[in-house]
């Protein structure tokens, strides 16, 4: 197996996929164009990357069979691409929690108590206390969640231990979930907007969620409210939001931006950057030496099981299998050919097979398949199967809707 890693990549996972057998090529520096040649040439099995940007033009007529997001989004790949190409696209889920929930604590209290302020006001001889001391604190206060993932969960503890009153929107959590969570649960965006005095958002991003910030949402927050964004940028509708800063009197702490560079190094000059109420990292949210060893234990974890397995673990472009509406359940001996031979009645029959597993049993002399359809087999065709010597019986059942 031959792997390419197409961006940064912690050493103990490099080791990791070396003690696999496995061929590992890092070259943290492709990009775009580049990329798109190496693969062609080297012809990896596997393709790693964090924020680098795999595009369809990459993906075509290349052997790749896995392309990992060493990560949680998966927002930079081209999944539709993939799925054209027969290629498994997996992430990282989870793995970065702690680090981005810890990071959206500290914008907070880098926008309540103004520490950037602080700290360039003393570099420059001034000492200006009696500006500073104006900050409003945590304690009491309401922290707002949009979304509740692993990273609004860890966000609970540490709000809590702040002596903070969390409310979350989030469109599956019901009232049971919230009151196990020991947080309330605001019904709508607007409605969080308006009882939250810190608003920090963990969403993925997808149609549903793009833009879904904008100007009714800001225009609903708190005078001098603190507006926390660790999650995407195309979530928040920007000139809204820069509208908002003033009209509303708020507070930013950003971690994301649009059209932010892809690379390490680079130039930026957004609008939000260049705003005194906008407090700003470099999307390092995930930057922590912890959970990247835990994004590099996961990336392993996912590879051995594909490499020993043929499985893809956290798979995000295996549909479901929707439209099967019959399942058929085949009991045979384990021999060469037999479900070979399952198939090609089913396609003479024009059935397609949605999903297919085949369970060996004990000793390797017999074993169960299992094969979602999209329509039911003929009678006669079920009946050949039976009458085959490998096969003790075929049963056909209607999947309930």
């Amino acid at each position: 197996m031959k792997i390419l890693i197409a961006d940064k990549f912690e050493k103990i996972g490099i080791l990791g996929l070396q003690g696999l057998g496995a061929e590992v090529v890092c070259e943290p520096e492709l990009k775009e164009a580049s990329l798109r040649d190496r693969i062609k040439e080297l012809e990896p099995d596997v393709l790693v990357v964090r924020s680098t940007k795999v595009t369809a033009d990459m993906l075509e007529g290349s052997r790749l069979s896995v392309v990992i997001r060493a990560g949680a989004g998966y927002n930079t790949i081209d999944v539709e691409a993939a799925n054209n190409y027969g290629i498994m696209v997996a992430n990282c889920p989870g793995k970065n929690s702690q680090a981005v929930a810890e990071l959206a604590f500290g914008l907070m209290l880098a926008a309540d108590r103004r520490i950037p302020d602080n700290v360039i006001q003393l570099r420059e001889g001034k000492w200006n206390k009696k500006e500073f001391s104006k900050a409003r604190g945590l304690m009491g206060r309401t922290l707002g969640l949009i979304g509740m993932g692993k990273i609004s969960q860890e966000m609970i503890q540490r709000a809590k231990a702040f002596g903070m009153v969390v409310i979350a929107h989030s469109r599956w959590m019901t009232p049971d979930v919230a009151a196990a969570l020991g947080i309330g649960r605001a019904e709508s965006l607007e409605e969080l907007a308006r009882q939250s005095d810190f608003v920090s958002v963990h969403v993925s991003l997808n149609p549903q969620t793009r833009g879904m910030l904008d100007k009714q949402f800001f225009g609903q927050m708190k005078e001098g409210a603190v507006f926390i964004n660790t999650s995407r940028a195309e979530v928040v509708v920007q000139q809204d939001l820069l509208a908002a800063l003033e009209a509303r009197n708020l507070f930013a702490g950003l971690d994301v931006f649009d059209d932010e560079p892809s690379s390490g190094e680079g130039a930026y000059e957004g609008e939000l950057c260049g705003n005194p109420r906008v407090y700003c990292t470099h999307h390092i949210g995930a930057s922590t030496e912890q959970a990247q060893e835990a994004i590099a234990d996961e990336v392993v974890r996912i590879v051995r099981d594909y490499k020993f397995s043929g499985q893809v673990a956290n798979a995000v472009n295996v549909a479901k299998a929707d439209s099967a509406t019959h399942l058929l359940v085949v009991r045979h001996l384990d021999r060469v050919g037999v479900l070979a031979q399952v198939l090609a009645v089913l396609k003479d029959e024009g059935v397609n097979v949605q999903e297919m597993e085949n369970v060996i049993l004990g000793g390797a002399r017999s074993a169960i398949a299992q094969l979602s359809l999209d329509k039911e087999v003929p009678a006669n065709a079920l009946m050949g199967l039976k009458m085959s010597e490998c096969i003790f019986d075929a049963t056909l059942f209607e999947m309930s809707k």
